[in-house]
């Protein structure tokens, strides 16, 4: 069966660090995930990149995308990797390309309907890095879908939690927001991360605010994309 791909990309608050046990499971049968180039049920941890994976806020967003959706299956592809900055993530670079290799594996079995971003924290330390964050990825959300042949395809990014106020580094998280919430490119939308909370580590959303986050995404998606 066809299914409606979500392609997940970012860093460790997209692949999800949320503590496994403090939220009930999400299962739904029409919600896959793509791992190892083999589509199987979706279950959390959605990524493999840490140790420390596990929920995160791609099954919240699918299973409101099904509520809209109710005769497709859902296609999840993990793409995103913890500490990561955005440098990795522009045309020619490591992850970039790897994000590229899964997305067009998926496409053999589906066509693309969403592109989820969740990064930042690592360029909100330098100031440079922050102050031309918005350029840089809208150069990269055009050559991504560019690769994809997806010109329309919605792409959602999340804000930066509100607790980053107290991190040590992440100084410059302001400046990282306020380039997302005003992308220049069409067809984007921004989940405000206002009064989620984390994990206790001041720097990961907790499972509980990564549900929320996914249901924010979902809306923002229905937003750009009404039925």
């Amino acid at each position: 069966m066809s299914k409606d791909l979500i392609l997940l990309i970012g860093q460790s608050n997209m692949a999800g660090r949320g503590l496994m046990g403090e939220v009930a499971p999400l299962e739904n049968a029409r919600i896959e995930m793509l791992r190892d180039g083999e589509w199987q049920p979706a279950s959390e941890p959605l990524h493999t990149d840490k140790e420390t994976a596990g929920i995160g806020l791609a099954m919240s967003f699918a299973a409101e995308y099904l509520k809209t959706s109710p005769d497709v299956h859902v296609g999840l592809i993990p793409s995103a990797v913890g500490g990561t900055p955005l440098s990795r993530w522009t045309p020619g670079c490591d992850l970039y390309e790897d994000a590229l290799v899964n997305a067009r594996q998926a496409l053999e079995h589906g066509s693309l309907k969403a592109i989820l971003w969740h990064q930042g924290e690592a360029d909100a330390q330098d100031i440079e890095l922050a102050q031309s964050y918005g350029q840089r990825i809208g150069e990269m959300v055009a050559a991504l879908r560019a690769a994809l042949a997806a010109p329309e395809v919605p792409f959602i990014s999340g804000g930066l939690g509100d607790f980053l106020a107290d991190h040590a580094t992440c100084v410059h998280y302001l400046t990282v927001n306020g380039a997302l919430q005003n992308l220049a490119v069409p067809r984007c939308g921004f989940a405000s991360a206002s009064g989620l909370d984390h994990l206790g580590d001041g720097i990961h959303f907790s499972s509980a605010a990564l549900r929320e986050f996914g249901r924010r995404y979902a809306a923002e998606f229905a937003r750009i994309n009404p039925s």
